[in-house]
């Protein structure tokens, strides 16, 4: 983690939430202001939106959807608009995450066109890329990351350097398997040097590491120079254990 760049701490509630549940979270995580230190944050599910903006509007947490449409409204059943989304103030909004992918069928232009659509309605993008086993087993990683990173340079130009970039191997996202700190250390060296041909502010750009970041490995992790913070799955639902890495975080700036 470089010093030039403030932290981020990032959590992705995947398809989980309750309204009892999430309040309890979104409260327990409000007490703690780590504001100054460490940008951080949930993407939440799009029925919990205006819950996490009841909640935390006024403090320093910051909410985001896990995805959104390329269409700005019309006959699209079952999706959201960008415009949608920015009636719940949402400040990120998570594009091409791997199960999105895997799932969904989400080609690199998609994802590149939705990066484009949250940059124009002033909602940041959180642009996911990720090789799987096989592709690292065949040495790809690095063809495979810069592929999909190509394709969202291409179509947002001039904007790259508004977006955040998350690097998660798909291999280790829910599974308990992380990329070593050296592992993932390389792949966001190249992003970010991908990035520098791209914009002169690559050496200010966030990337995130998202792939089974718990409070355990937090550490080694954010102690890379070209990490800056985590895409946090399961133990952001946790407020202890997120709050932990948040600390974490917070004591590598000081």
């Amino acid at each position: 983690m470089s010093a030039a760049r403030k932290p981020m701490m990032m959590g992705n509630w995947k398809m989980n939430g309750g309204l009892q549940a999430n309040q309890d979270l979104l409260r327990a995580l409000r007490a703690v202001d780590c504001s100054a230190q460490v940008r951080a944050g949930a993407c939440v599910p799009f029925p919990y939106l205006s819950q996490a903006q009841a909640e935390w509007q006024g403090s320093g947490w910051a909410w985001g959807a896990q995805d959104l449409s390329v269409h700005d409204k019309g006959a699209y059943t079952g999706e959201v608009s960008a415009a949608m989304l920015r009636e719940f103030a949402v400040r990120y909004v998570l594009v091409g995450h791997s199960e999105r992918r895997q799932y969904h069928g989400e080609s690199d232009d998609l994802v590149a066109n939705k990066a484009k659509q949250a940059l124009a309605h002033g909602i940041t993008p959180i642009v996911c890329v990720g090789e799987t086993l096989a592709e690292r087993q065949a040495g790809q990683t690095e063809q495979v990351v810069k592929r999909q990173l190509a394709a969202v340079i291409h179509v947002v130009a001039h904007c790259v350097s508004e977006m955040v970039v998350a690097y998660e191997p798909v291999w280790a996202i829910g599974t308990g398997q992380t990329a070593t700190p050296e592992q993932a250390q390389v792949v966001h060296a190249v992003l970010r040097t991908q990035l520098s041909a791209a914009t002169d502010r690559a050496q200010t750009m966030t990337i995130l590491y998202g792939g089974s970041m718990n409070a355990a490995n937090a550490a080694d992790l954010l102690a890379q120079p070209d990490i800056d913070g985590g895409l946090v799955g399961g133990a952001s639902l946790k407020a202890d254990d997120f709050l932990n890495m948040i600390s974490t975080a917070q004591a590598l700036t000081a």
